[in-house]
């Protein structure tokens, strides 16, 4: 038996030519980093100027019928109804029975009868199988995986970049708007995983290796850098967003991976309410906290972390800051060791305990709107 052969992006043969380190994402090959300066360059370049990034290997999957929106907000936690026709909005996808988190998505609201739906990679068939089957009479759920390429441009010169091709710039954060370039259709989102100014676009694949090359010749007065998803893990750390599959699971629910935000408690019905409710009622048991190297330590996922002698969580984000220049992390953590912010514990780093501080995300300013 062999392994799956893996998808490629609709800008593989870009990558390749440009000289990219590619690394398995859920399912598909795509550019860790490229040469040149690696993951701290492309993250100091989207933190100071703009960056481009594949994201390709993001699910698409599209609702549509009577009532699609109404069908949707049924199913996924955050309240589709606080938006309107050319927003977005981050949701979760939850276990009914223990409300842990199967997906977390971003749901473009087009009209009441048309949601267009990006989860992650791994997990958009998974999320395309449980909408499908939950669907009434008369509406679809249709998986457009490899239907679409995406890449976000990211960083303080994103509006420039995009502008000098036409598109569009100045709509609102989590909003997104329609546009055309060279004969072909895409749509621009405000939107991204860095926590800088910044759009994720959606393009056809077909059509999508022109709009690639028109955006990156666009920002070449700009000095735009290719970047990989090493970057883009170090630039959402420092945010403190949270990654399926490390801080948010199956295992772990929205309120212990801190995204209760993009719960709408008071909505009737979505999957997982009923646990998710008795767990806002008790307490989490545990809850994902921000932890800051006091030294030279640098955390990794899977880290336990002592208070003491007491085990009392393990890492589940973590990596070295390129911004602040000391290492970070995510961690669960028991509530029950009553920890607040400023207090310190110990992490074991391949047998050695390094000394972190608690502290609340983001470890650095956000710029997003």
């Amino acid at each position: 038996m062999t392994d799956a052969v893996p998808l490629l992006s609709p800008f593989h043969d870009r990558h390749v030519a440009l000289g990219a380190k590619f690394a398995p994402f859920g399912g598909w090959e795509m550019p860790l980093e490229y040469p040149g300066g690696g993951v701290i360059r492309e993250h100091t370049a989207v933190r100071t100027g703009v960056g481009i990034f594949d994201v390709s290997h993001l699910g698409k999957a599209r609702v549509r019928g009577a009532g699609a929106a109404a069908f949707v907000n049924s199913c996924l936690a955050n309240d589709l109804d606080r938006i309107g026709a050319g927003q977005a909005q981050y949701t979760l996808c939850c276990e009914p029975a223990t409300g842990g988190v199967v997906d977390d998505i971003i749901a473009y609201r087009y009209a009441d009868d048309h949601v267009f739906l990006i989860p992650n990679a791994a997990n958009t068939a998974e999320v395309v199988r449980r909408l499908a089957a939950a669907a009434p009479a008369g509406l679809t759920v249709t998986d457009e995986h490899t239907g679409h390429a995406i890449f976000a441009v990211q960083g303080p010169s994103s509006a420039a970049v995009l502008a000098a091709l036409g598109l569009p710039t100045e709509h609102d954060y989590m909003s997104f708007e329609p546009a055309t370039l060279d004969g072909v259709d895409l749509v621009v989102c405000r939107t991204g995983y860095t926590g800088e100014h910044g759009y994720e676009l959606v393009v056809p694949a077909d059509g999508a290796g022109a709009v690639w090359d028109a955006v990156l010749a666009a920002g070449a007065p700009f000095d735009i850098l290719p970047c990989g998803l090493g970057a883009r893990d170090t630039l959402r750390t420092e945010m403190g967003y949270a990654l399926h599959g490390q801080d948010l699971g199956p295992d772990i629910t929205p309120l212990q991976g801190r995204v209760g935000w993009a719960v709408g408690w008071n909505k009737p019905e979505f999957w997982g309410r009923e646990p998710l409710l008795a767990e806002k009622a008790e307490g989490p048991r545990r809850t994902l906290r921000g932890l800051e190297a006091v030294g030279r330590a640098i955390p990794r996922p899977h880290m336990t972390v002592y208070v003491g002698d007491e085990a009392i969580g393990e890492i589940t984000s973590g990596t070295f800051s390129p911004t602040k220049k000391v290492g970070i992390a995510l961690a669960l953590l028991d509530t029950a060791a009553g920890l607040k912010d400023g207090d310190t514990v110990e992490v074991d780093i391949r047998g050695r305990r390094a000394e972190m501080k608690v502290v609340k995300p983001p470890f650095v300013t956000p710029s997003v709107r």
